[in-house]
């Protein structure tokens, strides 16, 4: 049997990354970068990419991989992630898959539909719509053409359920047969998935900690040298947690109290929403709900793991 590929999610500032370290150290594992902002090479500190002295202690992929200028996709990601886990177990080694962002994770455990861009006018009208019906009778709607898409996506969550009306006007199809049709990478005795998820308090408290330690460190610099570039705005990197803040500060429309704390709390609101994500839709996968690092860590192996 192929080496067991561990996939370790959660918000930001959770301690996914010590986990996996040190689970990489206890089995001889490699990891490989589910991050989206961590892919690129120009936020280093920003993105709270793994130090230099933490990857020296074991093989690192995917981490700072790319240019600002590149604007990956998850399927792109998904085409760069999967030869590495295949070359990964085939030196009869485990792939650690870790980061925050949830949609890679899906694209390994239930696949990437091959679903249709909607057009700009599409996606226009059906916002107006989602504004105009509210979302209970948008969902009731959607729920008559793709009744599984509507009793699946969360409350509040309009990004998707208007996404799965898109869908449905652009393909003429429900997004969720387009997506029952397409196979898994991973086999479900492949792998095994583990949530980490502190306190909310706990990890607010954290967030804010780091973020102000990333500015001292170096990530108003990083920021500058990216600025400087004069990427296009759209562009996954130009939306990193706290670019705007620090852009903002650097060009006098705040002071650097007001950008740190306008990033730390941008921060708390993303990580509030990456922790329901993972509630929502990785409810089966095992929590670890410790603060701190030799606990998180003692909870991880009363899971049953290594």
């Amino acid at each position: 049997m192929e080496p067991r590929i561990w996939l370790i999610g959660g918000p930001t500032a959770s301690g996914k990354t010590a986990i996996a370290l040190r689970l990489a150290q206890e089995i001889g594992g490699e990891i490989v970068n589910a991050d989206s902002i961590q892919l690129y090479g120009d936020l280093t500190i920003l993105s709270a990419r793994p130090t230099p002295h933490e990857m020296a202690q074991a093989p690192h992929h995917l981490f700072g991989a790319a240019d600002g200028a590149e604007a990956w996709s998850v399927g792109r990601w998904l085409r760069a992630a999967l030869p590495l886990i295949t070359e990964i177990q085939a030196r009869g080694r485990s792939p650690i898959l870790v980061g925050g962002t949830g949609l890679y994770f899906r694209s390994l455990t239930d696949g990437l539909a091959d679903i249709p861009a909607a057009a700009p006018a599409v996606r226009i009208r059906v916002e107006a719509e989602f504004e105009a019906l509210g979302e209970t009778t948008f969902r009731a709607r959607l729920a008559e053409v793709d009744p599984a898409a509507a009793a699946r996506i969360a409350p509040a969550d309009r990004q998707r359920l208007v996404r799965a009306w898109q869908v449905y006007l652009s393909a003429g199809r429900a997004l969720s047969d387009l997506q029952a049709e397409t196979a898994a990478p991973l086999g479900p005795e492949a792998w095994r998935g583990v949530v980490v998820e502190p306190p909310r308090e706990a990890l607010y408290a954290r967030c804010d900690v780091r973020l102000a330690a990333m500015f001292e460190a170096g990530a108003v610099e990083e920021v500058s040298a990216l600025l400087a570039r004069r990427l296009d705005p759209a562009l996954p990197v130009m939306k990193a947690l706290g670019l705007r803040e620090i852009a903002a500060w650097q060009a006098g429309e705040m002071t650097r109290h007001e950008a740190l704390a306008a990033a730390q709390q941008e921060t708390r609101r993303y990580a509030k929403r990456q922790a329901t994500w993972f509630r929502n839709q990785t409810p089966d996968w095992p929590r670890v709900t410790a603060t701190e690092p030799e606990a998180q860590w003692g909870q991880f192996l009363a899971l049953g793991a290594p």
